[in-house]
């Protein structure tokens, strides 16, 4: 699922460009934080430490996009570990369609809480496919003092039914959603 959201992502790191410190969690294929990359971001890309296989498929990709600066690290999401205790302050993290089980909501939030703590300032910037109009996150996001926006995918030009020339999203519902501290946080 990574590829679906791809061309979204570059659609908007493109439209500002950036050099920030950026951080991709759950990366599968990596294509969100390789163009990050290629758009001059310093990023780091992660899977889940249980998945070595996930974590080759990372660097595989910096390889063939010759970018042997960005790092590859091990992290699961809810597990507090040596690489999340070692990673840098970040100013961005990256999550392409990671919410897709909603056992997994809160460990990813438990992560990026982590890493919010390390900078308050650090935004989780999220694309996901609506799987179902049941789950949320809202609960989740109250109890961990985070707050979410809504970004409008036509508000970058990624409402189309063919991104990028890609047919993806295709049919598919697709949101794009901004999760900081909540102000009372800072």
């Amino acid at each position: 699922m990574e590829c679906t959201f791809g061309p979204v992502r570059w659609s908007w790191l493109s439209t500002y460009g950036f050099t920030e410190d950026l951080c991709q969690i759950g990366a599968g294929v990596s294509l969100p934080g390789i163009m990050a990359a290629k758009c001059g971001a310093e990023v780091i890309l992660s899977d889940s430490s249980e998945l070595p296989h996930c974590l080759e498929i990372c660097r595989q990709s910096c390889e063939m996009n010759d970018l042997p600066q960005v790092r590859v690290i091990g992290l699961t999401w809810g597990h507090v570990s040596q690489d999340l205790l070692a990673l840098p302050s970040q100013d961005i993290i990256l999550a392409s369609d990671v919410f897709f089980e909603p056992e997994d909501f809160e460990d990813i939030l438990t992560t990026v809480y982590f890493l919010m703590q390390k900078n308050p300032e650090v935004q989780l910037w999220s694309t996901y496919q609506v799987r179902s109009a049941d789950w949320s996150l809202e609960a989740l996001l109250y109890k961990w003092d985070m707050k979410c926006v809504h970004i409008p995918l036509e508000s970058f030009d990624a409402d189309k039914e063919d991104i990028a020339e890609s047919a993806l999203p295709g049919r598919h519902t697709v949101e794009m959603l901004v999760i900081s501290f909540a102000k009372d946080s800072l």
